[in-house]
């Protein structure tokens, strides 16, 4: 297994400009380079989401400053799944969902290390590059769901093709990616897009989802300002704001759902993990919760040298129980 050395840790967002800082792993067995990863990633199997053309219009292609990091990914016109195969199949998928704050896809440690990760457990993953709301697409506060809920679908319909159980896929998101799995998950069945073909009879609800450090709320002072101001253009009204707060929406047919955030996260409150982890709790939803002293934002997999870096392997100890 490999890590990448290419986090978002630092990373800083004021008035819609990015400004990446950097930061190393400093325990990881193996350091790839960040041409290294767009190499890799650019190297592994695709599935297109929307062969036929997506269901929205008004896609506006966003200048970049020259040292855009290439790992970022932005200007996703067309949306796909990149896939990742275990060398010891365990017959379930997972459905991985980077964040970058709806303004860009973190395809380096939120991507790429927990293919790495879950694919030595036996998974079979499915890296999802998203539509970004904020480049032009009409309906943008629908659009991430889009390509989730499709995701889903198309992973089932080729479930023998990748030799997985269709009973057996499951999700996970990280920070604005967390508040797409949250979307899914209380939004599965949300009629989003027209169908398309035979893949969209499939459902889009996961078995269970992962929520790391996720956006759930869109409450000044608790949620992130800037994943907000993407997802639902300036001044949203109260309807649709509503509608793309996960933890409103969570009822009896809401997943098994397992949390992670850092007590001293910079930039998602742990609030937002707290919100949810309550809704979850009214409806007498499965769920399981671990709050950390240390480990920031944007941790990916977690410092090695920190407990953080413990939450996969009791992620994939929770999944096998909800597998029974």
């Amino acid at each position: 297994m490999t890590e990448l050395t290419v986090g978002r840790r630092g990373f800083l967002l004021a008035g819609g400009v990015a400004a990446a800082a950097i930061s190393a792993s400093p325990a990881v067995a193996k350091m790839m380079t960040p041409q290294d990863a767009i190499r890799r990633w650019r190297q592994m199997p695709v599935m297109p989401l929307w062969p036929q053309g997506t269901p929205e219009g008004g896609f506006k292609a966003q200048k970049l400053p020259g040292d855009w990091p290439a790992f970022f990914l932005r200007n996703t016109d067309q949306p796909e799944l990149r896939i990742f195969r275990p060398e010891k199949p365990n017959g379930r998928a997972l459905l991985v969902m980077p964040g970058g704050a709806y303004t860009f896809v973190s395809i380096g440690n939120e991507g790429l290390d927990i293919a790495d990760r879950m694919t030595a457990k036996g998974y079979t993953v499915f890296v999802l590059s998203y539509r970004l709301p904020g480049e032009g697409w009409g309906h943008r506060e629908d659009v991430p769901l889009q390509d989730a809920q499709r995701a889903m679908r198309l992973i089932r319909a080729n479930a023998a093709k990748f030799g997985v159980d269709p009973a057996q896929v499951y999700a996970v998101g990280f920070s604005a990616g967390g508040h797409l799995a949250a979307s899914l998950e209380t939004a599965f069945d949300e009629d989003v897009y027209d169908p398309r073909d035979a893949a969209d009879r499939q459902s889009a609800r996961p078995a269970a989802v992962g929520l790391i450090y996720p956006v759930i709320t869109h409450t000044p002072g608790i949620g992130h300002v800037e994943s907000s101001l993407q997802l639902l253009g300036e001044n949203p009204d109260l309807m649709v704001i509503n509608r793309r707060s996960p933890a409103y929406h969570v009822t009896d047919k809401t997943p098994p759902t397992f949390l992670v955030h850092a007590l001293d996260d910079p930039a998602v409150s742990p609030d937002n993990s707290l919100i949810m982890m309550q809704a979850l709790r009214a409806a007498k939803r499965l769920c399981e919760a671990h709050f950390f002293e240390e480990g920031g934002h944007g941790f990916g997999p977690g410092d090695p040298a920190l407990p953080v870096h413990s939450w996969i392997d009791l992620f994939a100890a929770w999944l096998d129980r909800q597998a029974g």
